[in-house]
């Protein structure tokens, strides 16, 4: 088993349902993430949408992660036993996206640790709703 995967393992047990959820919010895994990134329950939001990805990202869900990419830019596959370990997740700014919109776009700020390096990912992500699902559709990064 390799070193990530065997990090991802951890991080899905370490990320309990009564624990805080990864992505920042004052709630609960259950309370939050758990239902979109375990049950597949769309997410209600463009925010929602992100902040669950990111979760993905941190407890190796890579099957919610393509569930959640627009099919035009989605790739056939994710690899995390290649990324780093996700850290915290500041959401920066959020433009639309809401139950009655067409887009949105989340901005964040994504901490993370690779062996004895760190950094912080920024990105401006839009997203669609296809289907009635909120999807992934591209990031800027800065």
């Amino acid at each position: 088993m390799t070193q990530r995967r065997q990090r991802a393992e951890q991080a899905i047990l370490e990320v309990t349902a009564s624990g805080p959820c990864p992505c920042g919010t004052d709630r609960t895994y259950a309370a939050c993430c758990a239902a979109y990134v375990i049950d597949g329950t769309p997410p209600p939001t463009a925010e929602a949408t992100m902040r669950s990805r990111y979760t993905a990202y941190v407890v190796g869900a890579a099957d919610h992660l393509l569930r959640t990419w627009h099919p035009k830019s989605r790739p056939c596959d994710v690899d995390l036993a290649a990324g780093p370990e996700w850290k915290r997740l500041d959401v920066i700014d959020v433009v639309a996206g809401e139950a009655g919109d067409a887009t949105g776009e989340v901005a964040f700020s994504a901490h993370w640790r690779a062996g004895d390096d760190s950094g912080v990912l920024r990105e401006r992500s839009t997203f669609t709703r296809r289907g009635g699902r909120w999807m992934y559709v591209s990031g800027v990064t800065s």
